[in-house]
């Protein structure tokens, strides 16, 4: 379960990365209503997309695979390396609660504001 999780997860950051990129190349630039009061395409377009709610939410869903990812990726280094093979369920457990905990206590940041 831990590899099939840890594989997600990978696609889902590469899938990111993408679509980060994507978004972003497209705010690059001045626009020219707004070039006198320095408010640039780029800000603007951060400013449009932390407005919408969907996107705070996809953000938490982006930490917490992001955690899982990390905690799950060291705990794989161990295990290659032969350190814990006997405790790999406990340690497989102690990711996924770590990465609840951190997930959990950034709600508060990611959808403050405006709900």
């Amino acid at each position: 379960m831990g590899w099939l999780l840890h594989k997600f997860t990978g696609w889902v950051l590469v899938g990111y990365l993408f679509a980060h990129t994507a978004v972003l190349s497209t705010a690059v630039g001045v626009n020219p209503g707004q070039a006198a009061a320095g408010e640039d395409l780029y800000t603007e377009t951060l400013r449009g997309l932390e407005e919408l709610l969907i996107v705070r939410f996809l953000e938490v869903g982006l930490l917490a695979a992001a955690v899982f990812h990390i905690l799950n990726g060291i705990r794989l280094l161990f295990v290659d390396l032969g350190v814990g093979l006997e405790v790999q369920d406990e340690s497989f457990c102690a990711a996924v609660v770590l990465t609840a905990a951190v997930t959990l206590a950034s709600v508060p940041t990611f959808l403050g504001g405006q709900l």
